[in-house]
């Protein structure tokens, strides 16, 4: 893993992923703090709020896990199912990167949003599965694990799968939220997670600590994960200041996607001739639009011909 991403715990204090670990209890956990990565992430498409939130849920998540990754490589956490949502995919590199998308359907999200508490995964994405792929790049196979969609939240689905597909006892909160400050209005999402560590001869059992550490994690309220006044160490501090909680090096997070004019290009040789000739446009180019980002792409034919060859 490469090392221009570290910063030092105390910076920055946004945008990031830290561990931390409670001194001598058999936990360990994870907390992710997202401003302008994910406002740019959110900002890119015109997203209802419910939309939006569903996505923040699933970029904090995939930082949450893929920051804890030992080599080089991707995270991408995806939900999909039958409900006014199809689709939604949050992409998390080693180095930091992040990018999210949501494919969905206006109207069912709309009437999906009529009660007065906003709509959650499960009510967005209906009957489906939730899945987590690591790719360790091309000379490597992909991982996956798949489990159901479980619970109402995306909180709760990961759990489910941390239970099912790892056997490792988890708990997850997730909060997204528009906040305004003096800076303007944005969006910020929060994360954070603790697992047990298993016991041993020399540990003993690990269940009343267990206990004891999700019952304070769920005194985390969704205000305090997403209050950019906080600090990852206040925070921290908040839940476990008795029990001397210790944040480890932080991982700075950016919005950043992995199209570009060469990836473009590449991509539409996979279409045939006559094929391409449809998308040319009055003015002679193929313009496309990735579906992460919103960059718009003014490719010449005769590039996407060279790049054939």
């Amino acid at each position: 893993m490469t090392d221009h991403a570290h910063t030092s715990p105390a910076n920055p204090a946004d945008d990031l992923a830290a561990a931390f670990q409670i001194e001598g209890w058999p936990v360990r956990g994870r907390l992710v703090r997202l401003g302008e990565t994910i406002d740019a992430i959110l900002s890119a498409h015109d997203y209802p709020e419910p939309v939006a939130a569903l996505l923040g849920e699933a970029c904090a998540l995939a930082a949450l896990v893929g920051s804890s990754l030992k080599f080089e490589g991707r995270l991408i956490v995806q939900a999909q199912g039958d409900g006014p949502v199809r689709y939604v995919v949050a992409d998390y590199d080693t180095q930091g990167h992040m990018r999210g998308y949501c494919r969905f359907d206006e109207a069912e999200v709309a009437a999906a949003s009529q009660g007065f508490a906003r709509p959650g995964a499960r009510s967005l994405l209906g009957q489906g599965v939730f899945v987590m792929t690591l790719d360790r790049g091309p000379d490597f196979e992909r991982t996956q694990g798949i489990t159901p969609i479980e619970g109402e939240s995306l909180s709760l689905a990961a759990e489910h799968y941390f239970q099912q597909s790892e056997q490792i006892p988890t708990k997850v909160r997730l909060s997204v939220g528009s906040i305004t400050t003096d800076a303007g209005t944005g969006w910020r999402a929060g994360g954070a997670l603790i697992q047990l560590i298993a016991g041993d001869e020399a540990r003993g059992s690990t269940e009343e600590a267990w206990d004891r550490s999700r019952a304070l994690f769920q005194t985390l309220g969704d205000d305090e994960l997403l209050d950019p006044t906080i600090t990852p160490e206040t925070l921290l501090f908040r839940l476990f200041h008795e029990d001397g909680v210790r944040l480890e090096d932080a991982r700075a997070l950016v919005a950043q996607c992995r199209c570009s004019h060469a990836r473009i290009a590449g991509m539409l040789t996979s279409f045939k001739a006559e094929e391409r000739a449809e998308m040319v446009e009055a003015d002679g180019k193929i313009r496309v639009t990735c579906e992460y980002c919103a960059t718009v792409y003014a490719l010449e034919p005769e590039e996407i011909t060279v790049s054939e060859g």
